[in-house]
């Protein structure tokens, strides 16, 4: 059983308690500590065995090595869940940075445009064949 404890150990303090329930069944808890403080409660799920003497003796430690594959494959699973947003908010602000590199040498293209080198000049106004009135002249 303690070899299969070793590896629950590393980096963590285990409590384990063992109560009798009756006269020929045990109750075995291994109870996890929080390893730091901002640590996802779910590595501190405990482990509860109920069974006699001679099946705890012979399958505790089973269930141990069934543990530490558990909270490792937790442990690694939480921090690839942590590390894909991080890794898609660095990506969308690179794209950000980017877009608006594009924009300001956009704008400064358009700011050095050529200017026309001679002025439209109006066309001129057209002279009135006639005099209008609010009456007709007859």
């Amino acid at each position: 059983m303690f070899v299969e404890l070793m590896p629950l150990l590393a980096g963590r303090t285990e409590l384990i308690t063992v109560a009798k329930v009756d006269d020929h069944t045990l109750r075995v808890n291994v109870i996890p500590a929080q390893a730091k403080a901002n640590e996802n409660p779910a590595l501190t799920t405990p482990l509860t065995c109920t069974g006699l003497p001679e099946e705890l003796d012979a399958q505790l430690g089973k269930h141990l090595a069934g543990c530490v594959q558990t909270y490792q494959q937790t442990a690694s699973t939480l921090i690839e869940a942590k590390a894909a947003p991080e890794a898609a908010a660095k990506a969308a602000q690179q794209e950000a940075k980017r877009k608006a590199e594009e924009r300001r040498k956009a704008s400064q293209k358009a700011q050095v445009a050529p200017v026309p080198s001679s002025p439209v000049e109006p066309a001129p106004a057209s002279a009135p064949t006639g005099t209008l009135g609010l009456f007709p002249s007859s």
